[in-house]
Parts: C-alpha cells; structure tokens; sequence
C-alpha cells in the first residue's frame, strides 16, 4: 500500500499572525508573509497539507464550527490552494479533557490513519512546544517557528522563523526511508 508525505501545519502563529486572542473572525485573519507560496511549493513537491489545531474558544463558547470553518475557506481562498485536511480539537482543559487537544496526538494519528500518510517521511510545523510533542508521539519530524510567544523548543529537530523558511528545510533535507 502507498503510503504519503504530508505537512501538518499549526494555524494561529503559523499560516496566520497570532494575535494574542482567539482568531474566529476572516477579518482577523491575518495571512502571514510567505505562506501562501510555501503551500504551493509544499503541495507542488507532493505533501500533503493537513492543518491540526486545538480550538479552545469553542468549548469556552466564544465561537463556534462554522467560525473556524469559515477561517479554513478563507485562508484556501486567498492563497488559491485546496489543502488536503482540517483537524481541529474544539477543547480547552479548563472546560474538559480530550486527547484530541495538543499536545495530545489523536488529531495527528486520525490524520495518519485517513490519509494514509508514513509518518517517517513526514511533518509537523508548529510555533508551540505542544505541537512539537503531538509529533514526536507519532514519528514525525518537526520544525518549531520561532516566534516571541515561545522563543526556544530545543527537543524540534529544526528551528525556522517562518513557514516559508520552513518549507525550504523540509524541501532540502532528504528524505528518511525508516
């Protein structure tokens, strides 16, 4: 059976600026530098694109699906991209548990599963330290974006400032065969 590449992406920090609050809104969404041309190549090289958030405004009921839905559209829309997935884990501890909120891994092991995607030949993207860990949990390598909210993640196997330098680590480091 073949088995595919993708690229797990966090959203808030890494497709769009983290504003320091919940992004529900399009018009908040603000689009960072270089990302849209990182998809493409991304998907031009052939991973698959599959966005893994935790959402925790939505068990706080702040917003709700449609909300984060209609973010996911927007982001497509603007870049002119389809990408592969949304998995989004509508929990926030203080409200309840789920294993689905990072750094937990059952989004990124739904994912594998659906998409039928080896990790070892596979990605994580993430600008938090829970993101690196739902990874490792599955095998996959990971690049944490650097960023003011947490400026070191030393257990990453890289570290980039954007997504467009981490698409061009991921593009230039050859590929595991494990």
């Amino acid at each position: 059976m073949l088995l595919h590449r993708a690229v797990f992406l966090d959203r808030d920090g890494v497709l769009n600026r983290e504003r320091g609050e919940y992004t529900y809104r399009p018009e908040d969404f603000d689009i960072l530098p270089g990302v849209c041309e990182s998809l493409h190549k991304l998907q031009g090289a052939g991973f698959r694109l599959i966005v893994v958030t935790n959402q925790g405004g939505i068990s706080k009921g702040l917003y709700d699906t449609a909300d984060v839905l209609r973010c996911h559209h927007y982001l497509m829309q603007q870049c002119g991209i389809t990408l592969d997935d949304l998995f989004f884990a509508p929990i926030h501890p203080s409200v309840s548990r789920s294993l689905a909120f990072k750094p937990h891994s059952l989004m990124l092991e739904r994912a594998i599963a659906l998409h039928r995607i080896c990790a070892a030949r596979s990605w994580m993207v993430g600008d938090s330290i829970r993101d690196i860990e739902a990874a490792q949990k599955v095998g996959l390598r990971t690049i944490f974006i650097k960023d003011k909210k947490e400026s070191a993640c030393e257990s990453a196997d890289y570290v980039a400032h954007s997504l467009a330098e981490a698409s061009e680590i991921i593009l230039s480091v050859p590929e595991r065969r494990d």
